[in-house]
């Protein structure tokens, strides 16, 4: 890939639906290497999972092959390479669609793809278990850099890390191998901060209001041979690059600081980030360790069938309306008929005295789930408008009860890496088993921050002098800090980060996992382990099982938990008035 020193990598694509034009606009925007695309997530699975039952012959992202059409000529006259891992669960059928595709339109680029992760026709071998519609390992990066050191002007994977997608072009560039630790990690840390698109240049970010966010740019590593990086965008859009738009980034859907990959575990505790001027931020001292022996595998099946109801609660006495309408749903369902599982969930979305009949209304949300589409659809519904005229006043609902529909549940296996076969297809056909790393490490976690205090016996080595103590005010947390939340499987991440020293040193001795529990109620029969960052001024949550059996299962009002962090940003707690 050519021998000048740095890199330049783009991102065009955070998920499946992501910004269309935005490969357009990547490739039109400014120099680049590199354009990458993630559009593959544990729901995605799912989905691309549904669509290769109906056709075998789909199971990839069709939106990037529409993306193709309109840019592939583009890519190849402005000699900019291409990796994605839009192809899901049939990389080798969009590989080959996107050659037909090339040829209507009079190009001969060269294609390579990636394949492997799918162990579904090795499930009984491997020892998974049965009634899975996908099954996949997260491939790692070495199988992309085959691809591209064979000339490959399009790489096309499945199911591969989301920093694979930088990692993999960056070995092929600086030839790095299994041993270079500290660059690979460098290079994962980098592409974790592009895989989400626009998250890293001010979208999705706590204190939005600072730029101007109306429609940001895609981010951009300008990656070096030693691992380290810069982020930036291509100049004149919109958005902003800054260390808080890249710590936020950092923080998304990274529970343990030793961040495990299969070429390398990144320490997140060593990163390090420095803005070196308008729209750039370097990141540097990242430091990496062996990976682990194991890969991890998403594990993908129906769980079963679920619908939903939603009363309508306006004016006086919605608690007492509430348990009326959930007493008589109850009584209404013969057991033979009730669900399995029945959820009411009600929001105060409520106002005294309101001005409109919709701001005077709560609403209570029932959600059902059973095996049977049956107990989840006719009937539910049936008892639910059998309430209409014998209910509490003003009964509606706010839409009449649908037939169900089936639900996912996601999971995640680990295997020894040498049970998969990691191979990469070269354009002229030639087949490249990828060996897995040579030597491992732990793939134990660092240890918990469980000790606020200093003077405990054993305090955190992380841990920042207290505070001085000073009168205090009562606003929300939000006024001093940022947050980020995500979903790992039925686990959430929630990281938060102060601006500045102060900042910090109030927030690693208050935001402790006790307080956490007391600002959301949510997790308080719930496991959580918490570690600093202090590089990043951060603490960092996992808060285990908070959403069920994952996204796909649809287990609380905010399955994905995007919004856990905004609300623990609008708790109110006493924060001291120098901060403010």
């Amino acid at each position: 890939m050519g021998s000048r020193s740095v890199l330049r990598i783009g991102n065009a694509s955070g998920f499946y639906g992501d910004r269309f034009s935005a490969v357009r606009e990547m490739l039109t925007g400014g120099p680049l290497d590199v354009l990458t695309g993630d559009y593959l997530a544990e729901l995605t699975m799912l989905i691309l999972a549904r669509d290769r039952l109906k056709d075998p012959s789909l199971g990839y992202a069709r939106t990037f092959l529409r993306q193709m059409e309109e840019c592939l000529g583009l890519a190849l006259e402005r000699g900019v390479r291409i990796v994605v891992n839009a192809g899901g669960l049939n990389p080798a059928r969009l590989a080959d669609a996107i050659r037909e595709l090339a040829r209507s339109q009079g190009l001969s680029p060269a294609v390579a793809h990636v394949e492997g992760d799918d162990l579904l026709p090795r499930r009984a071998e491997l020892g998974l278990p049965e009634g899975l519609l996908a099954a996949n390992a997260y491939l790692g990066a070495f199988g992309i850099a085959e691809c591209l050191a064979a000339g490959a002007d399009l790489v096309v994977t499945g199911r591969v890390t989301d920093a694979a997608l930088v990692v993999g072009p960056a070995i092929a560039r600086f030839g790095w191998g299994p041993g270079d630790l500290d660059a690979l990690a460098g290079a994962v840390v980098a592409g974790h901060v592009l895989e989400c698109g626009a998250q890293a240049t001010g979208g999705n970010y706590a204190f939005f209001r600072e730029h101007d966010v109306t429609r940001p740019g895609f981010p951009i590593a300008e990656l070096s041979a030693d691992g380290s990086s810069v982020i930036t965008k291509h100049p004149g859009t919109g958005g902003a690059v800054t260390t808080g738009t890249v710590t936020a980034q950092l923080l998304y859907e990274t529970g343990d600081a030793r961040y495990l990959g299969p070429d390398v575990t990144a320490r997140l505790d060593t990163v390090r980030l420095t803005q070196e001027g308008p729209d750039r931020v370097r990141i540097h001292g990242v430091r990496g360790e062996e990976p682990p022996p194991t890969l991890k595998v998403g594990l993908n099946r129906l769980g079963g069938h679920r619908n939903e109801v939603v009363f309508v609660l306006t004016g006086l006495d919605v608690e007492a309306k509430a348990a009326l309408v959930r007493q008589q749903l109850t009584d209404a369902l013969a057991p033979r008929d009730r669900p399995a599982e029945l959820r009411w969930t009600l929001a105060r979305t409520d106002h005294p005295d309101a001005a409109t009949e919709e701001s005077a209304s709560a609403l209570l949300r029932l959600t059902a789930r059973d095996r049977d589409p049956a107990k989840v659809g006719r009937e539910l519904g049936k008892a639910a408008v059998e309430l209409g005229l014998a209910g509490y006043p003003g009964f509606h609902l706010t839409a009449p009860p649908g037939a169900g529909s089936p639900y996912g549940v996601f999971t995640a296996a680990y295997l020894d890496a040498k049970t998969v076969e990691h191979t990469a297809v070269l354009p002229d056909g030639r087949r490249i088993v990828v060996p897995p790393a040579p030597v491992t490490g732990p793939a134990e976690p660092l240890p918990a921050s469980p000790h606020p205090d200093p003077a405990s016996p054993h305090p955190d080595p992380a841990l920042p002098a207290p505070p001085e103590a000073g009168p205090t005010v009562r606003a929300p947390l939000g006024r001093v800090v940022g947050a980020r939340s995500g979903d790992k499987g039925g686990d959430a991440n929630l990281g938060v980060w102060a601006r500045d020293p102060a900042g910090w040193r109030w927030l690693a001795h208050t935001l402790t996992v006790e307080r956490l529990r007391e600002l959301l109620p949510e997790t308080a029969e719930l496991p959580i382990t918490r570690q600093l960052l202090p590089h990043l001024r951060a603490v960092n949550f996992t808060i285990t099982g908070l959403l069920g059996e994952g996204v796909a299962a649809q287990h609380r009002f905010d399955p994905q938990a995007k919004a856990l962090g905004e609300w623990l940003r609008s708790r109110h707690l006493d924060i001291p008035e120098a901060l403010l």
